[in-house]
């Protein structure tokens, strides 16, 4: 080989021998090539895999998926049932609206729309607005409380067992009898399938399901004598009335303040009731002070004051204790070591006093000292067992939500509440319906039944179908019965206290067409025409409460609980009045009106 003139002669000419990687015991494998098909192998698993996931086990998922973006399901809102009174007329029914399924997040939130906004919306191609059923309240605030309202559903309801059912959209009963009977006014919604275009225009309707309306219920109220409470009390701040007949019918039920129930159904364009004071939901639910969502006929508690009297008397005589011919002498104040309770006529009537009275005569006086002593001669105990079967310090089971049990006090509640002993003086005030004592105007209202029915504690009801059910029986003796109502028809006549029902009278010509058959001289007895004017007196026997509570500078609560006709009772009539006065001047006036509306035409 010539090398040339770069190259030293030394330079080997011989063939060079190159390595490879299969020959370099270093290079065992080739990264490289190892690594690409690693990387193939990966991505073509994951592939097939995610072909898998996405076809086999969830394929039908997205089919339906797929479906949904050119098929639409529109929501056919159902009615709801309608509830009547006793007599036929619609107390709530539905009217045609629209609403507005708003979605807010993670939220669903359904407004109702006036026939304007609606028609505005539709107008302009949006598909949130759907045609609905709208529960409307033709007495407005005059039957709030009993009939309660409609909302949309909340989300701990939505989660809960009882409206598993339910979408995020819906409304549902709140309070009353809507929410209540839920399940029975509650319709089932239907279904319409719409086929859309891409653009979400309805093209075609696939098929429907009809919606199913809710029950329609009959209550036992009376719409007229509903409307004459509310009327009564117009002047009433804070208070509540029942009028039921002798086996739990509730033939009226009124809370006040009241509110008018359409302000959560109907549209902004609804003009709220004159005589509400709550022009707006929100209106109603930042007034802590009156409270006018709560109803006080059920669960608002109260001493009951002298209504309580007839109780202990009823405990005295069952219990044998005393009987007709038992007597107290009224000194005016009664002394208990260093501690006086006297009687309500010695300290507003220039200390005067009544001599002896027996259990009638107390009754008609609704005499503070009288029942003092029958309290103490009686003892707490006994006290207690009696109240406790009149249905004092139990709810007694009424079909609407919010009753509550008030307070039946005893000798081991006062020791395990506030570590202290029963005294005398405790006696002395339960027996007269003050202390501990706390009843709610239901259960004044239901202890009065006894006395009108005979012995007899019934379940009160709302629904018209539910039978009689007594709670508990047998609990007077007729001569029980006999000696109290007597004392309670004194009261409502001249020597009593409740002036207002002093021979309480009604136009003859006024009596419903019932009561003018029933004149015979007892229950509905002829009177000497006053002017031109044959007039019916109608016997009551009532019993009035004047209840202390709070300081020396509040009112006391006016109370009055009644029955009539007094010898064979249609209507049991219990009125509150909280913290206004004396209950014959201030709750006896309202009772009178009602029981004028109840046996009259007007």
């Amino acid at each position: 080989m010539k090398t040339g003139i770069l190259f030293g002669e030394h330079i080997s000419t011989g063939r060079v021998k190159r390595r490879t990687y299969e020959d370099d015991p270093r290079q065992g494998f080739r990264p490289k090539q190892h690594m690409l098909l690693f990387v193939l192998g990966v991505i073509t698993v994951a592939l097939v895999g995610r072909l898998f996931w996405l076809q086999i086990v969830h394929g039908s998922d997205y089919v339906a998926l797929a479906d949904s973006n050119r098929i639409r399901t529109k929501i056919i809102h159902a009615p709801r049932g309608v509830i009547f009174d006793r007599n036929g007329e619609p107390l709530v029914y539905n009217i045609p609206g629209f609403r507005r399924v708003i979605k807010e997040k993670d939220k669903v939130k359904s407004v109702h729309l006036s026939k304007e906004e609606a028609l505005g919306l539709i107008a302009k191609g949006d598909t949130s607005v759907e045609v609905d059923s709208l529960r409307q309240y033709p007495f407005k605030d005059a039957t709030s409380h009993v009939l309660g309202y409609v909302g949309q559903i909340t989300d701990e309801e939505l989660h809960s067992e009882e409206f598993a059912t339910y979408g995020a959209n819906d409304w549902i009963g709140k309070g009353g009898i809507e929410g209540y009977y839920e399940s029975r006014l509650a319709g089932t919604n239907g279904k319409q399938l719409i086929e859309v275009d891409a653009l979400g225009k309805p093209v075609r309707s696939l098929g429907q399901t009809d919606p199913i309306p809710g029950q329609d219920i009959t209550l036992t109220i009376d719409a007229k004598l509903q409307q004459a409470v509310f009327d009564a009390t117009a002047n009433v701040q804070k208070g509540a009335v029942v009028v039921s007949n002798p086996k739990g019918e509730i033939l009226a039920m009124l809370s006040r303040p009241t509110f008018d129930a359409n302000v959560f159904t109907l549209d902004k364009s609804y003009k709220v009731a004159s005589t509400s004071g709550y022009p707006t939901v929100s209106s109603l639910l930042i007034d802590n002070d009156k409270q006018p969502l709560l109803n006080r006929a059920i669960g608002g508690v109260y001493p009951p004051g002298s209504t309580f009297k007839i109780v202990t008397a009823a405990s005295g005589l069952e219990n044998k204790v005393i009987d007709e011919h038992y007597r107290v002498t009224d000194t005016g104040v009664l002394k208990l070591g260093d501690f006086s309770y006297a009687n309500w006529f010695y300290t507003d009537q220039g200390k005067k006093e009544e001599g002896d009275l027996d259990v009638i005569r107390s009754l008609a006086r609704s005499n503070d000292i009288f029942f003092y002593k029958l309290a103490e001669k009686i003892g707490v105990d006994k006290l207690s067992q009696t109240a406790k079967a009149f249905g004092v310090g139990s709810k007694l089971g009424i079909d609407i939500g919010g009753e509550v049990s008030g307070l039946l006090p005893n000798k081991e509640w006062k020791k395990e509440q506030l570590k202290d002993s029963w005294y005398v003086g405790d006696t002395f005030h339960y027996g007269i319906g003050q202390g501990y004592l706390l009843t709610t105007p239901l259960q004044v209202n239901s202890w009065a039944e006894v006395f009108a029915n005979g012995g007899t504690l019934y379940q009160p009801h709302l629904l018209k179908e539910t039978p009689a059910k007594a709670l508990s029986t047998n609990l007077l003796h007729p001569k029980t019965e006999e000696l109290i109502r007597q004392g309670m028809i004194d009261s409502c006549k001249t020597g009593g206290v409740a002036w207002p029902l002093f021979n309480f009278k009604v136009k003859k010509g006024d009596l419903t067409k019932s009561g003018e058959h029933k004149v015979d001289g007892k229950n509905f007895v002829d009177v000497k025409a006053s002017g031109s004017a044959q007039m019916i007196e109608i016997p009551v026997a009532c019993k009035t409460g004047t209840a202390q509570h709070g300081g020396d500078d509040t009112l006391p609560h006016a109370w009055i609980t009644l029955f009539a006709p007094a010898y064979k009772p249609e209507i049991v009539l219990t009125v509150l009045v909280e913290s206004k006065g004396q209950g014959s001047n201030e709750a006896g006036p309202i009772a009178k009106k009602i029981l004028e509306a109840y046996f009259t035409k007007k």
